[in-house]
């Protein structure tokens, strides 16, 4: 497990938001973040999923972390919840886009409905929060963080996933564009592309049968021969949130154990799988999906 390099107050004052916060990455992310002091707001759409999240992530400060409802792909929606963020809690200095939807399959069984929902969370929803927050700070007159999660296959794109390649690629855009638009603000946005980090839910939908178990979600990929942590994950954010990097703006920071430099971290390898293989992948992800749904309230 890594050690923190922080002190406990490295993000006191901090108020800051993740999206996707109920499990997985962003679940992570909030115990550590209020661990160095942060207050720590969680969105999803599953409010029993959001409630569990927030308890484990306050235990070493009970009260430190909220959570909304909310579903990121809906502007409306989201610039609701910012504002009621604004008006109960105060002005958020952070934002971390970890909202994702993604799952396998061979681009052309893809329906609109589906690649619309992996579209409409990565790229709709992480403008729609930036953009929700952004508006706030430059009227405010205050300073602001945006942080997204993202992959490398915003530079290499990849197989069999084509809507959240485009849709993280975009995001990537975006980094960039605001990052050079907002600066006169205070306001700084950078991503991290994260190599391979297992997490219930997601690591289903991208490694859900043992004929998937090919290419980027394999750790004899990684030249490091390992998975990354949510330990390693936090650590580079809580800097990149903190006060201690502000002239650092625009960037996306490969944190992948070489797997890029190595070789592409993609899908490219499930062209082995034949017709019968994607059938099984595809039941085992609808199984997956299905608990999922069963959870959301909104």
């Amino acid at each position: 497990m890594a050690t923190s390099p922080f002190s406990s107050d490295a993000l006191a004052g901090k108020r800051i938001l993740i999206t996707g916060g109920g499990p997985g990455l962003g679940r992570g992310l909030a115990g550590h973040l209020v661990e160095l002091g942060a207050e720590v707001h969680l969105w999803g759409r599953r409010p029993a999923v959001l409630e569990d999240a927030a308890l484990e992530a306050s235990r070493s400060r009970p009260g430190s972390v909220h959570w909304q409802a909310v579903d990121v792909r809906q502007a409306d929606l989201v610039d609701t919840a910012i504002g009621e963020i604004w008006s109960g809690h105060g002005p958020l200095t952070g934002v971390v886009n970890n909202a994702a939807a993604n799952f396998i399959a061979p681009t052309e069984s893809l329906s609109h409905r589906a690649f619309e929902a992996v579209t409409g969370t990565v790229m709709g929803g992480s403008f729609n929060t930036t953009h929700a927050a952004g508006r706030r700070w430059i009227e405010g007159g205050t300073r602001g963080v945006v942080l997204s999660t993202l992959t490398t296959w915003v530079w290499t794109g990849s197989a069999f996933v084509v809507p959240s390649a485009m849709a993280k690629a975009a995001v990537h855009a975006m980094t960039m564009s605001l990052a050079v638009e907002w600066a006169r603000y205070g306001i700084r946005l950078n991503a991290i592309a994260s190599g391979p980090i297992p997490t219930d839910y997601a690591w289903e939908m991208l490694n859900p049968s043992e004929k998937s178990s090919v290419g980027a979600t394999q750790a004899d990929q990684i030249p490091m021969g390992r998975m990354g942590t949510i330990e390693e994950l936090s650590n580079l954010t809580a800097f990149l949130l903190s006060d201690a990097c502000d002239y650092l703006t625009g960037q996306t920071i490969a944190m992948d154990g070489g797997q890029m430099l190595a070789g592409p971290g993609t899908f490219a390898g499930l062209t082995s799988m034949s017709p019968k293989d994607w059938a099984d992948a595809r039941e085992r992800s609808k199984a997956a999906s299905a608990v999922s749904k069963a959870q959301r309230g909104v």
